[in-house]
């Protein structure tokens, strides 16, 4: 082994692979003596000298129980939670010579960490609170080099914190079951030793109590239970019999918190009334207004002494009082507020019409109350005039001047901004449907122009471009400007407003009028299919599911000819026929399907096939593009690919290398692009190393090409990029319609 060179795995030495070799400080120099300060620190880089024990670092569960989740993610916001005591001597007391403090420990399961806190008592004159911390605590000496963990606690037993001695008393459930499960025996709980100095200020505020009998109405319970809880009524008091007086609408509110009453009242625009804040005010209402107050002390829950007044005519009011019961007084509670109840307010009749849903589920649940029909007291109100808009004059837009009648002061028609934003062009969703389309016309210079009609999503918009075609003696370009195009035969001065194409008018053989030019949709391209496919439930002409049924609709003699159709075109029974006698039998069925429906149907059951490209010839014609525009930057597109390679496997994501491929502006075209990650893609990955080996070409040049090569490749890699349809599998097709005798029947027995 001495004669072999010094090469990774030829050699036995274990510090080979070592990378770190600081030096720990032991030693220091202090008034010119050296001195050894550093005795639990390791050697060189972090390794343990000989003999020597390395302090734990991590809580005595590193990770999960049951999974590979570290210790802080298992455990996060989990704890212990120990009842305890300690008791403190207090020295130079008269009335205590010590004090049990009881407190509790928490113990956090992700860390090991302790915190100690004691409950804060009203009046104690202590510092209360936490007492320790939370961080990890060690063991009391000479075992100070490691920390508790969770097997040194357990009930009816001490633990030393700090020179602290705390007795654990018992422990919350949690705890109880979470230490159960480690297979640790719990001890019995046992009870705290009582205060002598809080038992002593117990028993002296028990013997300052009256002992007389008290009566004491306490009535918190009711404000903690139905604090913020307000019932609200709909009522109106009908002053007609006063001069210039009407019917006046109140809303009522009952506080359940302390039994009280607000009445507001409702006060109508342009009504000439002032407004005032309350109606009535909140308080309690008597149910019978008395004729005068009463003197202090004649009502009252309790007895009172010394609070009647001994006159001679505040002795006859109190005797009226007694004999008429005013004394007695009574207050509206809830039990008294219906529908249809009329209240006095001081003297003013209110009737109670209408309530709330909450004011209804509150008598429903506590009273069962169901009927809460409203009383009516107000004639029906007169219906408002229809408001006749005005026909358009056809200056601007029809819903511009449609704004200007709705208001006096005119605003802008508001677009729709959520439709703008999730149909807006985002990464590769364009969100723009396109067509091909004919020219439906009698000039034959008309019929053979070719033109591209895109119907934008965001804002329902239409745009025609001609393509340019040689010696046509047409200039191809733009030939509709972008913009909403009204749909034909409607009037232009009325008053409705126009209706405007939609999504759902386009597909493939519709016939559109586009400012009185008849234009028929031959094709469509990849996006748009796909579009329309995806939303269904929006386009229902590519709904697969509504086609079939329209299949299905299909009566017997038609099934028959069916049968012979697909035998004679079919006769090796291999279950697949070509696209145009596909097409050519859906459409003489005649039961209503579409030039796109068909194409939908066949793209549903189509044997699709992708064409093959050599790939030295696909690399070859890239780098002869590459090498055409001077692209040189291969190294700083490989230093991005490290860079989002964040686990360093030379892989990355179709989608992330081709956003890298976009941001450096490699200059290939678009379907030549695809197909090259499509041939080194690995599943969903790519080898981005491979990739850029092989198409650059400073380092790895390939061999030149010629003008037929680069025309081959650009035509066979458009079709690549979109499949191709080949041959349509009627005999699935069957049996998704029919499920029945037409699809389980042989089509060669049918034909003969």
């Amino acid at each position: 082994m001495a004669s072999l060179p010094m090469l990774p795995g030829n050699s036995q030495n274990r510090h080979l692979s070592k990378e770190t070799f600081h030096k720990s400080h032991h030693f220091d120099i202090s008034n010119g003596v050296a001195l050894l300060v550093g005795d639990k620190k390791p050697g060189i880089g972090g390794e343990p000298l000989p003999g020597q024990s390395t302090r734990p670092k991590y809580s005595v569960y590193p990770k999960g129980k049951g999974s590979d989740l570290p210790s802080w993610v298992a455990f996060d916001k989990q704890a212990l939670c120990f009842d305890a005591y300690f008791e403190e001597t207090v020295p130079q007391a008269k009335e205590e010579t010590y004090r049990i403090r009881k407190c509790k420990i928490m113990f956090y399961l992700e860390d090991d960490t302790i915190k100690v806190v004691e409950p804060e008592f009203k009046n104690s004159g202590i510092p209360q609170g936490t007492l320790i911390r939370r961080h990890r605590i060690p063991l009391p000496p000479p075992n100070d080099d490691q920390f508790y963990n969770i097997f040194h606690f357990n009930i009816n037993q001490e633990i030393l914190l700090y020179s602290r001695r705390f007795m654990i008393t018992n422990c919350d459930t949690f705890t109880r079951n979470f230490i159960t499960n480690l297979g640790v025996l719990l001890n019995e709980p046992t009870v705290s030793p009582v205060d002598p100095y809080s038992q002593l200020r117990e028993d002296i505020e028990k013997s300052m109590k009256p002992l007389r009998p008290y009566e004491k109405y306490d009535t918190r319970k009711q404000f903690l239970d139905n604090d913020m809880k307000v019932l609200r009524f709909y009522g109106y008091w009908d002053d007609t019999g006063s001069l210039f007086g009407d019917v006046r609408d109140l809303v009522l509110h009952y506080f359940l918190a302390d039994d009280t009453i607000e009445i507001c009242e409702v006060i109508p625009p342009n009504s000439g009334r002032d407004h005032i804040s309350k109606f009535l005010r909140r308080s309690k209402l008597p149910k019978v207004a008395p004729s005068r107050l009463p003197p202090p002390g004649a009502i009252t829950d309790r007895t009172i002494l010394n609070v009647f007044d001994s006159s001679d005519q505040g002795k006859r009011f109190i005797l009226d009082s007694l004999k008429t019961g005013a004394i007695k007084e009574e207050f509206y509670k809830d039990c008294d507020l219906t529908i249809g109840t009329e209240l006095n307010v001081w003297g003013r009749k209110v009737v109670i019409t209408d309530c709330d849903e909450f004011t209804k589920k509150y008598y429903r649940c506590k009273y069962g109350i169901e009927d809460f029909t409203p009383v009516q007291y107000k004639a029906p109100a007169a219906p408002k005039p229809s408001r006749h808009v005005p026909p358009y004059n056809g200056f601007g837009s029809e819903e511009d001047s449609l704004s200007s009648c709705q208001g006096l002061v005119p605003k802008p028609p508001q677009k729709d901004f959520h439709k703008f934003i999730t149909k807006d062009r985002h990464g590769l969703e364009s969100h723009v449907l396109n067509f091909v389309a004919k020219m439906v016309t009698d000039n034959p210079v008309d019929k053979d122009r070719e033109f591209i009609i895109s119907f934008y999503l965001s804002d329902d918009t239409i745009s025609v471009f001609e393509r340019t075609q040689r010696n046509s003696g047409v200039l191809g370009g733009k030939f509709l400007e972008r913009g909403r195009v009204k749909k034909p035969g409607q009037e232009l001065y009325k008053s409705a407003v126009s209706k405007y194409f939609t999504a759902q008018d386009f597909y493939v053989g519709a016939v559109l009028c586009l400012n009185n030019h008849n234009f028929q949709l031959t094709d469509a391209d990849e996006y748009t299919f796909n579009y329309m496919g995806k939303y269904a439930e929006e386009f229902a002409i590519a709904n697969v599911g509504t086609i079939l049924s329209k299949l299905r609709s299909i009566p017997e003699d038609k099934q028959k000819e069916i049968k012979t159709f697909l035998a004679l075109t079919d006769p090796s029974n291999s279950g697949f026929i070509p696209y145009e006698p596909f097409r050519g039998l859906l459409m003489g069925l005649e039961c209503g399907l579409s030039e796109h429906e068909v194409l939908v149907l066949a793209r549903s059951f189509s044997e699709r096939e992708h064409s093959e490209m050599d790939v030295s010839l696909m690399l070859a014609v890239a780098q002869d593009f590459l090498r055409k525009k001077h692209f040189e930057d291969f190294s700083e597109m490989t230093k991005a690919f490290a860079h989002h390679d964040r686990h360093k496997t030379g892989h990355l994501s179709l989608k992330e290398t081709r956003t890298i491929c976009k941001a450096f502006h490699l200059p290939l075209p678009e379907n030549l692009l695809t197909s090259l990650l499509q041939k080194f893609a690995q599943g969903d990955e790519i080898d981005y190393h491979a990739y850029i080996t092989a198409i650059n070409w400073l380092e790895h040049p390939a061999a030149p090409v010629m003008p037929d090569d680069i025309l081959k490749v650009n035509l066979k890699t458009s079709d690549s990029g979109g499949v191709v349809l080949r041959n349509i599998n009627y005999a699935s097709m069957l049996e998704d319609i029919f499920l029945g005798p037409l699809a389980n029947t042989d089509p060669t027995t049918a034909a003969s």
